[in-house]
């Protein structure tokens, strides 16, 4: 245990980060805690699928962290990462510089968008402001080509962010079919893969492109893609047509990681051990999307997975402190409801099993009680 107060500094204010902060003073009630990000607040990324069809409003999901923080007497120091210096223990900040005894990073990721025209392409996962476009956009069209899709890392294939795309792609078309609207549209769906959400598992990808063809949606897949325009996506295997295109691109660790003088995995994140912890690190750990950890190749990049890394880093982290050996491993674990506005599909995986259950009504009012049911402990 270091010399004199204990300093512990949070990087995020996202899934991992809170989960950690909540862990971290659980198990250490006198440690002193930053939490370091530009503000203090939290955005409910799951639920931005339910902003452009009008179930949820932008002002919904982003939640002011004052009390909470204070709450757990978390100091904030409102400031964006740029870099890190003496393995960690100094923090790199627009806004000066922050010590600390032991670091968890939990900034999350950032997008690859160097895919010549992405411009032309909304990112749903890219906030509120994105969210909010899409839905503004799609009440503005009277007919056309609707184009969803997402891509990966070809460093890393685990970075990759698919599921809210299908949501995107299911609740769009029953939005359609409730305002009578679906027939003045076509919609498709494209991915540079042939297998899109195989990291689901076979059964679950066997379903959602099943739910495709049943809904009318063509689907273009298989072909590298090469550029968007502002009226088509243009691939290796020819172009579709495309007025408005949804497109998640692959991930990668956050810009400011060439800067910390930590190991980096081949996509550039903070390459991990099963512990958590940074390789080439004394005292610093990782979780939720901006690491890169061993486990099976379906490893998801989505808030469940974050909150059992972040519980996992922070034991370990204060394991670290007294000079122990970490003990806590993050259980790799799926857990997904695909929704589609007014019923969802339940998907689960683990290192034994796997299962999918059908599109049911039930399953979209889960996933709407589990928005309240987290949202509730940050209010």
């Amino acid at each position: 245990m270091p010399d004199g107060p204990v300093r512990i500094a949070i990087l995020g204010a996202g899934f991992a980060a809170l989960s950690a902060a909540r862990e971290l003073r659980r198990r250490a009630p006198d440690v002193s805690i930053t939490l370091i990000a530009p503000r203090a607040e939290f955005v409910y990324l799951p639920s931005l699928i339910w902003v452009p069809t009008g179930i949820r409003r932008a002002a919904d999901l982003v939640l002011p962290l004052a009390r909470f923080l204070d709450d757990l007497r978390i100091e904030h120091f409102p400031a964006s990462v740029t870099g890190l210096r003496d393995g960690g223990r100094t923090i790199v900040t627009d806004q000066g510089e922050v010590s600390n005894d032991a670091l968890l990073i939990a900034t999350g990721s950032r997008f690859l968008n160097g895919l010549p025209g992405i411009e032309n392409a909304l990112t749903l996962c890219a906030g509120v402001g994105a969210a909010e476009e899409i839905g503004a956009r799609l009440r503005q069209m009277r007919g056309g080509h609707l184009a969803f899709g997402f891509a990966g890392n070809p460093k890393e294939p685990t970075a990759v962010r698919g599921g809210p795309m299908f949501e995107l792609l299911f609740g769009v078309d029953t939005w359609l079919r409730q305002q009578g609207r679906r027939q003045q549209f076509t919609l498709s769906f494209f991915n540079p893969t042939a297998e899109p959400g195989k990291r689901l598992g076979p059964k679950a990808m066997t379903l959602l492109l099943n739910e495709m063809s049943e809904r009318g949606i063509s689907t273009h897949l298989g072909h590298k893609l090469t550029a968007f325009s502002d009226s088509a996506i243009s691939t290796e295997g020819g172009e579709l047509p495309a007025d408005l295109i949804l497109f998640m691109p692959g991930l990668s660790g956050p810009a400011w990681a060439a800067n910390s003088g930590l190991q980096l995995s081949a996509g550039g994140f903070f390459l991990a051990d099963e512990f958590c912890a940074v390789q080439a690190g004394e005292r610093v750990f990782v979780a939720g999307d901006a690491g890169s950890y061993p486990g099976p190749d379906w490893l998801p990049k989505q808030a469940h997975m974050a909150d059992l890394q972040a519980r996992a880093a922070a034991e370990n982290l204060l394991l670290s402190l007294e000079g122990q050996a970490p003990r806590a491993r993050a259980r790799p674990e799926l857990i997904c409801i695909v929704d589609s506005v007014n019923a969802g599909m339940l998907i689960y995986r683990d290192a034994k099993r796997g299962w999918v259950l059908p599109s049911s009504r039930v399953f979209h009012w889960a996933k709407r009680y589990f928005e309240r049911h987290y949202l509730r402990v940050f209010r």
